[in-house]
């Protein structure tokens, strides 16, 4: 059965634009685990938009499932996530005028820093993730790296208009996930993911999770978090 982790960021990113205390991803994320999230999912960003330190640290003491902290490949990064210890970290790739994650982490660009990083990260014990395109050879490189699990990025599948494009990109997700199936490599994915395009991806066998942020918090807008969460839990879960 495929998993939900749920990214709580943007509740983070109302209560900072008001710069005040609420309302707190903290009871977020207990929500959502009554709504039955199988991991929380959150992105420290260097410039602290949302997801404040505060945030995270609370997050270690009470999150039920999995705590996943998406985070750049940094030593300022490492220092914190050794300190909160999660169960994963998620590396990813950020500039500092983009909206949101724009691709996937280029894995062979950056192996050389990339690569003792994750031995660090290994050495206290927490699961390295990286936030990948769906493109073989960054996939391959993963996996000589040590990675334990891959996200893939599904961004351009989900923002397709074109049916026929759309399914060109659902095929690379596909073939990616397979590939980093027969090397060992865990298989994640998400970005951009909402409750009309997720069951194509869901229904991919290697794909064990799904990782689901703003589609959720904006129909929890009008449902409920935790009813938001059970209802995409209901889509695809069965599958």
């Amino acid at each position: 059965m495929t998993k939900l982790g749920v990214n709580i960021d943007h509740i983070a990113t109302l209560r900072e634009a008001r710069k005040i205390n609420e309302p707190d991803p903290i009871y977020g994320a207990v929500l959502a685990e009554l709504g039955g999230a199988d991991g929380i999912t959150v992105h420290l960003r260097s410039d602290r938009r949302h997801i404040q330190d505060r945030d995270i640290r609370l997050l270690s003491q009470t999150v039920k499932t999995k705590l996943n902290i998406e985070m750049a490949a940094t030593k300022e990064m490492f220092k914190i996530a050794c300190e909160v210890k999660p169960y994963s970290v998620t590396l990813v790739p950020e500039r500092k005028d983009e909206v949101t994650t724009e691709g996937g982490l280029d894995v062979i660009l950056h192996s050389s820093t990339i690569k003792p990083l994750i031995q660090d990260y290994h050495s206290h014990d927490i699961l390295v993730s990286i936030f990948v395109d769906p493109d073989n050879d960054q996939i391959k490189a993963c996996s000589k790296l040590g990675v334990d699990i891959i996200e893939i990025n599904t961004g351009k599948y989900a923002d397709e208009e074109n049916e026929q494009r759309q399914m060109v990109e659902l095929e690379k997700i596909k073939n990616a996930s397979r590939i980093a199936s027969k090397t060992g490599l865990r298989v994640a994915a998400g970005h951009g993911l909402n409750y009309r395009n997720v069951i194509p991806v869901a229904e991919i066998p290697a794909i064990e999770e799904l990782n689901i942020g703003h589609s959720i918090i904006g129909m929890a807008v009008f449902s409920g978090l935790e009813n938001a969460v059970r209802e995409m839990k209901t889509l695809i879960k069965n599958l």
